[in-house]
């Protein structure tokens, strides 16, 4: 019987499972997988780690066995698992999409006639061809299902992070049918539980603070008193920067945690307002 003290967390297997030990271990908590493979050891008290396929985290999740579990958003969509998402890893985007080759589309959409759609997300994929209301169908595929347009199927509903691969095999981009990250979900019971809520909010809060960390750099500039108040109006920080008098009254050293993402017009910017001697350096975590 299992010792109803343990949080049972579940972590993905495959192609997810390197970004979350890594995620993991950046907020300073340590798996290890050994020689037990499905069985790592986690660092984080009363916890039992168990490795497992992302489609049966979500099946594991409903049926209560485990508490916690990191999985794409698209596999809890499509089986419509009634899970709460304690937090997002931000790890893995994809699109699931509809694609179909040029050589289908007439004036630039599908055809009004019932088409042949392969999938691995027949929730999903219902979906659309209840949309489309043309008496499609089905053909479950079981990975590679870029491959079966034209011969084997009109269009496809699938996963991608690029659109590379479908690109590659001739197919376009018709229709986006949702987004989907690698989150952190719990159980309705485990979340129920306060015990076991508290311990996930703990989970989230060392999760979050590397996902925003990951988000910004930290940058520290000296700047003359009469350019501080320019300066600090361009600084895209979280809140307001800090401000430290530098020695012998010459100035002030400002420091701000900033997107990484503008960083490439932000320091011309600093250096345009009068900000010197500017150090970037990596945030490892961020609790805003």
């Amino acid at each position: 019987m299992t010792d109803p003290s343990l949080l049972r967390l579940a972590l993905p297997k495959g192609r997810m499972q390197q970004g979350v030990l890594d995620l993991l271990q950046d907020a300073g908590v340590s798996v290890r997988v050994g020689a037990r493979a499905y069985r790592p050891s986690i660092s984080l008290p009363a916890t039992d780690v168990k490795l497992l396929k992302p489609r049966n985290v979500v099946e594991m999740l409903q049926a209560g066995t485990r508490d916690a579990g990191f999985v794409g958003a698209d596999l809890v969509a499509e089986r419509e698992a009634d899970l709460v998402e304690v937090c997002d890893t931000g790890l893995d985007p994809v699109r699931i999409v509809v694609a179909a080759p040029l050589t289908l589309l007439e004036d630039g959409a599908l055809p009004a006639r019932p088409l042949t759609i392969a999938t691995e997300y027949e929730r999903l994929a219902g979906g659309f061809v209840a949309r489309r209301a043309q008496g499609d169908h089905l053909v479950r595929s079981y990975g590679a299902t870029e491959v079966f347009p034209p011969d084997d199927a009109d269009l496809i509903v699938d996963n991608t992070a690029t659109g590379s691969t479908l690109e590659a095999n001739g197919l376009r981009i018709l229709e986006v049918l949702m987004r989907s990250t690698t989150k952190l979900y719990a159980s309705r019971a485990a979340w129920e539980d306060p015990d076991r809520r508290a311990r996930l909010v703990d989970l989230r809060l060392l999760i979050d603070s590397v996902v925003e960390a990951r988000r910004r750099v930290m940058v520290e500039i000296n700047v003359a008193p009469d350019r501080l108040e320019a300066l600090v109006g361009i600084l895209p920080c979280l809140r307001e920067p800090t401000v430290a008098g530098l020695h012998g009254g010459v100035g002030f050293a400002v420091k701000a945690a900033v997107p990484r993402e503008q960083l490439a017009t932000l320091l011309p910017r600093i250096r345009a307002v009068g900000g010197t001697d500017i150090v970037v350096s990596r945030i490892d975590q961020l609790v805003p």
